[in-house]
C-alpha cells in the first residue's frame, strides 16, 4: 500500500528531494505527513500552488534522477517512491480543481501568454489566482502544447491536458488557437494591448543535420502530432538521443515497425530521460551508438563511426568521426530528432537581440531586449532552448514572479 511507503519518509527538515533533486522545490515532507493523516486535499492544493502540473510531471520527469535518487535513503538503497504518491494526489485533486482569485496584486492587468504549453498553463494558473485578466493563444487548435501534440499518450494520457481547459473554461480565462504571432498578428501589436506579455512557445523549431539528402527525412515532431497518418514502412531509423527521439521511436514500434535509434555519443551522453531508455528498450528499439550520419540517400542512410576523444587544448571530451567508415544501412523511413530551437518568426518586425539559436537574450528579470518593447517576458524552452517540463514550469515562476514584482499592487 502506498501509505506504507509513505511512512517510510523520514520527512526529513532539510530535504534533498526538495531542495536539491526538484527544480520546483515541491514540499515533499509537508505533503507526505498530510498524506499520512489521509488529508489528500490539503496535500492536493499543496502540491497544486507549488506546481499546477504536479499530476503530469510526477509521470514523465526523470524521477529517479530527480526526488527518487536524492532521497537520503539510497544509502540502503532503498529510496522512497515519492513520485507515485505524488501521481494519486494529484490525481485526486486535479480532476475536481476551481481555479479562484486569491490575491488581487494583479487586479486590472491585461497578461497575455504566447503558447499554451507548460509555461502557459503553469503561468496562467499562478497569474489568474493574483487577480490578472488573462489570454491565451497558441499556434495549435488546442491548448497543451508538448503535452498534447509531442509526448505520445502512452506515456502521458491526455485526460490531465483535457483538465486543464476544463478548469480554464470555467474560470474564463481566454483561449484562442491556431494563433500564431509574428504571422497572424505582430508581436509589438500584442505588446501594445497588454500590460505584459510571456512568451512560452517553446522550442519547436527542428535543428538541421547539415547533410546532404536530409530533406529525405521526416522531423520527429510532425510525426508525433500523428504517427498514425504515417505508413513508415518495415524500417525506421531515428537520429538523436533526446526525450523525442526516444518518443518518436516508440510511436513507431507501436506501428510494428523494425525501429532503431542511431546516436553520435555513448548511452551515458544520451540527453533523454534514462526511463525512457529503458522504456524504450523494452518496447523493442534498437540501438547503435557512436554513429554520425554524413548523407541520407533514396531508403538509406550512410553513417560513419565515431570515438570519444580527449580535446588537448581543452581537455574536454569531444566525439569525433572516424574517416574511412562510411558504412550504408538500409531504411524506409528516417526521422530526426536531433534538437529543437525557438521559432524566430515570433519577433517578425521587431528588434530582438537574439542568440545562435534563437533564443532571445533577457535582463536579469526575465525581460525580453526589444527595441521599443520593455513589456515582453520568456520561460520554458523558449528562453533556455530544449528542457524538461518540470523545468519550463519552475521558468514560468521565475517569469510570474517577475511579472508580479513589476506590474503588481504595492502594499501601502
Amino acid at each position: 500500500m502506498k501509505n506504507n511507503e509513505a511512512r517510510r519518509c523520514l520527512l526529513c527538515k532539510k530535504p534533498k528531494c526538495s531542495l536539491q533533486g526538484c527544480p520546483v522545490h515541491t514540499p515533499i515532507p509537508e505533503c507526505m505527513a498530510l498524506y499520512r493523516e489521509d488529508k489528500l486535499d490539503e496535500a492536493g492544493k499543496l502540491l497544486f500552488d507549488n506546481n499546477p502540473l504536479s499530476a503530469i510531471t510526477s509521470r514523465v520527469c526523470n524521477w529517479k534522477q530527480l526526488c527518487h535518487g536524492n532521497c537520503v535513503l539510497n544509502v540502503k538503497h532503498i529510496p522512497v517512491r515519492w513520485y507515485e504518491i505524488e501521481q494519486e494526489i494529484s490525481d485526486a485533486y486535479l480532476f475536481s480543481a476551481k481555479l479562484k482569485r486569491e490575491s488581487d496584486v494583479l487586479a486590472g492587468k491585461k497578461i497575455a501568454l504566447v503558447g499554451a504549453g507548460p509555461v502557459g498553463i503553469a503561468a496562467a494558473v499562478w497569474l489568474y489566482r493574483a487577480g490578472a485578466d488573462i489570454s491565451m493563444a497558441d499556434a495549435n487548435p488546442r491548448m497543451g502544447g508538448v503535452l498534447r501534440y509531442g509526448i505520445p499518450a502512452f506515456r502521458l494520457d491526455k485526460k490531465y491536458v483535457n483538465a486543464f481547459e476544463r478548469m480554464f473554461d470555467d474560470a474564463g480565462i481566454k483561449f484562442q488557437g491556431e494563433m500564431r504571432v509574428g504571422r497572424d498578428i505582430a508581436l509589438d501589436r500584442v505588446a501594445a494591448r497588454y500590460d505584459a506579455v510571456l512568451l512560452g512557445a517553446g522550442a519547436e523549431k527542428p535543428a538541421s543535420l547539415n547533410i546532404p539528402g536530409e530533406g529525405k527525412g521526416l522531423q520527429a515532431l510532425p510525426f508525433l502530432r500523428n504517427p498514425a497518418a504515417f505508413d513508415l514502412g518495415r524500417k525506421v531509423i531515428v537520429i538523436g538521443g533526446g526525450n523525442v527521439a526516444m518518443d518518436a521511436s516508440r510511436a513507431a514500434v507501436r506501428q510494428g515497425t523494425e525501429t532503431w535509434i542511431y546516436y553520435r555519443k555513448d548511452y551515458g551522453n544520451m540527453p533523454a530521460n534514462p526511463n525512457e531508455i529503458a522504456e524504450a528498450m523494452r518496447d523493442g528499439v534498437h540501438f547503435r551508438v557512436f554513429q554520425a550520419p554524413v548523407e541520407v540517400r533514396t531508403n538509406s542512410v550512410v553513417f560513419c563511426d565515431c570515438q570519444n576523444v580527449t580535446d588537448p587544448e581543452t581537455g574536454k571530451v569531444v566525439t569525433k568521426i572516424l574517416e574511412g567508415t562510411e558504412h550504408e544501412v538500409d531504411c524506409e523511413t528516417l526521422l530526426t530528432a536531433i534538437s529543437e530551437t525557438p521559432d524566430p518568426t515570433i519577433f517578425t518586425g521587431c528588434e530582438p537581440l537574439l542568440d545562435r539559436w534563437n533564443i532571445p537574450q533577457v535582463t536579469e528579470d526575465g525581460q525580453v531586449i526589444i527595441k521599443g518593447i520593455d513589456n515582453v517576458f520568456a520561460a520554458g524552452d523558449f528562453l533556455t532552448g530544449p528542457k524538461t517540463v518540470v523545468e519550463a514550469v519552475a521558468s514560468a515562476r521565475k517569469a510570474v514572479d517577475a511579472i508580479i514584482a513589476r506590474y503588481g499592487r504595492k502594499a501601502e
